[in-house]
């Protein structure tokens, strides 16, 4: 029987926003909304990323403006974006 990753561990490529939100709480979210969460402080937010994207430092990206969780069917970044 061959073993397989859940998809959020098997993308190394997947970028991981993190940053806070409008009420100052972490947010961690994967470019297309595949998953995320929110977070009392960065350390929890990062290890979150880092987790769910197969320890991939390079591909975590903290923004400096504000973020919001957002798990509906849209994409939460604009520049995120990808042509279907």
């Amino acid at each position: 029987m061959k073993l397989v990753e859940p998809p959020s561990c098997s993308s190394p490529s997947a970028i991981v926003f993190i940053g806070k939100n409008s009420r100052g709480q972490w947010v961690a979210q994967e470019q297309s909304g595949l998953y995320g969460g929110l977070f009392v402080n960065r350390a929890q937010a990062v290890k979150y990323a880092l987790f769910e994207n197969g320890h991939h430092p390079e591909t975590v990206v903290e923004l400096s403006r504000e973020i919001e969780l957002d798990m509906g069917d849209k994409l939460p970044f604009p520049a995120a974006r990808r042509a279907a």
